[in-house]
């Protein structure tokens, strides 16, 4: 049961950050809301790293993707845990950068706590 749990949770968080990372394709501006403050979203330079951003985030959604497709539930666990690392370095980005706080901790901090609980579902088996 918390395996199913676990590769629910995990398909969404998988899902979800794809569809992000999509997102930036189609409409950059939305990428100012998560947490950098002062973002010019008309500036080309600014463009190009949501690119670069949302690349890394549909790669994100696949490589979880690929792990369920994978059927061991304590790889996925792993990988989940090991990419916690992506939102807490989103996080503390967001506040060196002097950003809100409700973005960094509601946003990115939220979604790391979220993946070491899906991370500790899949490794309790």
């Amino acid at each position: 049961m918390l395996t199913i749990i676990g590769s629910v949770l995990a398909g969404l968080i998988g899902g979800g950050i794809f569809f992000i990372g999509a997102s930036y394709f189609w409409a950059p501006q939305a990428a100012s809301g998560f947490g950098i403050p002062r973002t010019p979203v008309a500036d080309p330079a600014f463009q190009s790293w949501v690119l670069v951003k949302g690349v890394r985030d549909i790669a994100s959604g696949l490589f979880i993707a690929v792990m369920l497709a994978n059927g061991s539930a304590h790889l996925l666990g792993w990988f989940m845990l090991t990419a916690t690392l992506i939102p807490v370095g989103d996080a503390l980005i967001v506040l060196h950068s002097k950003g809100p706080k409700a973005a960094a901790y509601g946003i990115h901090a939220a979604t790391a706590l979220v993946m070491v609980v899906i991370s500790i579902l899949l490794l309790a088996v």
